[in-house]
């Protein structure tokens, strides 16, 4: 149901699974004789329980992902007897197993792991949520976060997505981008308005990502949500090479423009610049 707040256009589309546009596009590609359809109609199912919360049908998963019914069936009859998904009659719900799947790239990947002192200390100096996130397509994955209080309509956690071009974090990613990779990045992404202050032109976004990448940080005011800001910077490899960003997010009310930059800035760099020492590039382990 749209909200009655005429400020807002729509509500900030958090989810822990891909966008329907790159499930689908993972389920068929032309011409690869090492691709492995199955696998991707597999995974295309569990994306489906996590964007749409809740149980299902056989019907509501094949609608939501685009395949037949029966290839659903098939998936689940496989994912059921692996213990990832549970039926209760006509409804189908994820089992705890499913968690393993998410743990392996956290236990995998250091960088949530040594982040997350870093992001501690900066939300016990500022008092507010601090997190880390990686860029993934055209969204934005939270793969750490210290979290002082709920400040959102929706509650954010490790593997919650957002969109890129109207987040803070979102937008340093971005900037740190090659013209090139920014294009495709961009590339029919439809810029949608989520609150009135939400920059949907797209060479104004263009701009604004140039000042991100001349600045070394990004702020945006309530594009996301009325009432909520964020600050952002790049965190960099021991190379130098941006593979992650870390904000901070305050309600409106508790934090203007200008204070967030003068008191929430410098926290912010000194804790990625502390960062950035530890990550050696994964590519040179």
């Amino acid at each position: 149901m749209p909200s009655s707040d005429p400020r807002r256009t729509a509500r900030p589309p958090v989810t822990n699974a891909p966008s329907p546009a790159n499930e689908t596009a993972a389920t068929t590609v032309a011409g690869d004789p090492n691709f492995m359809t199955s696998l991707a109609r597999g995974l295309a199912v569990l994306q489906a329980f996590a964007r749409h919360r809740g149980a299902h049908t056989i019907a509501d998963l094949s609608r939501h992902t685009d395949l037949p019914r029966a290839v659903v069936r098939r998936c689940l009859h496989t994912l059921s007897l692996l213990d990832y998904v549970a039926c209760d009659g006509r409804l189908f719900s994820l089992r705890p197993t499913v968690l393993s799947l998410g743990y392996a790239y956290l236990a995998s990947d250091p960088l949530p792991v040594m982040a997350q002192s870093f992001l501690e200390r900066v939300s016990a100096k500022v008092d507010e949520s601090c997190s880390l996130a990686v860029l993934e397509g055209r969204d934005i994955v939270y793969v750490a976060r210290s979290a002082t209080r709920r400040i959102m309509s929706v509650a954010l956690g490790t593997g919650s997505r957002l969109p890129a071009y109207c987040t803070s974090m979102g937008r340093v990613l971005l900037a740190s981008l090659a013209a090139d990779d920014l294009a495709r990045c961009l590339a029919g992404v439809e810029l949608v308005a989520l609150t009135e202050r939400t920059v949907v032109d797209r060479p104004a976004l263009l701009r604004i990502l140039g000042k991100v990448r001349e600045d070394g940080y990004c702020l945006v005011d309530q594009e996301l949500e009325i009432g909520l800001r964020s600050i952002a910077v790049p965190v960099r490899d021991a190379s130098g090479t941006v593979v992650a960003a870390m904000n901070v997010s305050a309600q409106a009310s508790r934090f203007q423009a200008r204070d967030m930059e003068r008191h929430l800035l410098p926290e912010l760099r000194a804790a990625a610049a502390d960062l950035s020492p530890l990550l050696v590039r994964q590519f040179d382990r």
